[in-house]
């Protein structure tokens, strides 16, 4: 299924670490020389690519190509085994370079600390066999796609949110890719991240194993991949159900061809730049510090938390207001659009996202508290828990 260019010799410390492969009739000495010519490269170093990583760098994938621009946050330990507690602060990459040099010396890593970009993406996947997406936005999943459509590599799929989890593989020539199966990206702010909310810790574990197990399939080219099909898993019934995926023909990536190149996919997806989501005309933004002094001196301010219910058990701002963000629409009746209005949530995300509508809705007083309940913790109040 993926072409090589040749196979390698293995040394007997290698036969001896891979005998349990040996002896594996569809893969022995000759599937374990392929997966030592193999070349994988894994978009992410986070949840998907901590276990990505590591099964595929004890099953002896010869070079692993990790993109990732990130550093280790004690949040990421939940669920991002390839990092531990003495590697916080430093680069995803260089502490998933130690790791896998630990699981396997006979890995060679390639690293890429930048952000997968249309201007870079072709030159980095193009000499890779596969390509595993483990990325957690749809702009990086949409380019992902389509550079693995244009350059013919097998892009193996995984994505995780609270207990459910899907996979599939997308962009071989007899199947479809990501495209057929979400032609348009979801309005910005409709699904929430991992960060916002929440993810079982178990659960990328469970996927990136999967997306492994694709990704060796096809080095060795055996088994019937997830091609055409769409694997859901549900952690919390822990039921398994495959959807069918048929090739779109009027697909602009692997139907049509139309895609020649790849474009802009923050813009396609709709996603506002840092400079852009921080412009006083389009989220006006009051710091924890001045929201602070101005509550200490009496100020009538009328504050509002956008964040769910269980949230507020966590930390909470005193005073606030309960108005999960979903239900904003329902509330605006019960608000006073004459008052000052403060909108909090966790970092600023879905808080910025309120002020919107707030401010379509006509009220013109309205401020999103930058930062959010972080860095309220950070600038007003070190004791308040941060999540």
């Amino acid at each position: 299924m993926v072409p090589l260019n040749g196979t390698e010799a293995l040394t007997n410390e290698e036969v001896l670490r891979y005998s349990r492969h040996l002896i594996l009739p569809d893969v022995g000495l000759d599937g374990q020389r392929k997966l030592k010519a193999g070349r994988i490269l894994l978009i992410g170093a986070g949840g998907l690519g901590s276990p990505l990583a590591l099964y595929l760098a004890a099953a002896g994938v010869g070079t692993l190509g990790l993109v990732d621009f990130d550093v280790v946050d004690v949040s990421n330990l939940q669920r991002q085994v390839l990092h531990g507690t003495k590697d916080v602060g430093r680069p995803k990459l260089e502490s998933a370079r130690d790791r896998i040099r630990d699981v396997n010396p006979h890995v060679h890593v390639e690293a890429y600390e930048t952000r997968l970009t249309s201007e870079n993406a072709l030159d980095i996947i193009r000499d890779y066999d596969v390509v595993i997406d483990g990325t957690d936005n749809f702009a990086t999943r949409y380019l992902t796609n389509d550079a693995c459509v244009l350059l013919g590599k097998p892009n193996v799929y995984g994505s995780i949110f609270r207990f459910e989890g899907q996979a599939s593989v997308f962009a071989l020539e007899d199947g479809p890719c990501y495209r057929c199966l979400f032609p348009e990206p979801p309005p910005p702010g409709l699904v929430p991240s991992c960060a916002e909310g929440g993810v079982l810790g178990v659960l990328p574990g469970l996927v990136g194993t999967i997306q492994a197990t694709e990704g060796i399939k096809l080095i060795l080219g055996v088994g019937e991949p997830l091609v055409g099909r769409l694997l859901l898993i549900d952690a919390l019934t822990m039921q398994f159900r495959t959807v069918r995926l048929r090739k779109d023909p009027n697909c602009p990536a692997c139907g049509t061809h139309e895609i020649t190149e790849l474009i802009d996919y923050d813009q396609f997806c709709g996603m506002t730049t840092e400079s852009s989501a921080s412009d006083p005309n389009e989220i006006p933004e009051i710091t924890p510090s001045e929201l602070s002094a101005r509550i200490a001196r009496g100020d009538d301010i009328d504050l509002i938390d956008v964040r769910e219910p269980y949230e507020l058990d966590i930390a909470r701002i005193p005073n606030v207001r309960l108005i999960p963000l979903g239900t904003l629409p329902e509330a605006l009746p019960e608000l006073d659009a004459s008052r000052e209005t403060v909108v909090i949530c966790r970092t600023g995300a879905r808080s910025g996202r309120a002020v919107r509508q707030l401010k379509a809705a006509g009220f013109r007083r309205v401020w999103n508290l930058a930062g959010g309940i972080h860095r309220w913790a950070d600038d007003v109040d070190p004791s308040l828990p941060k999540y």
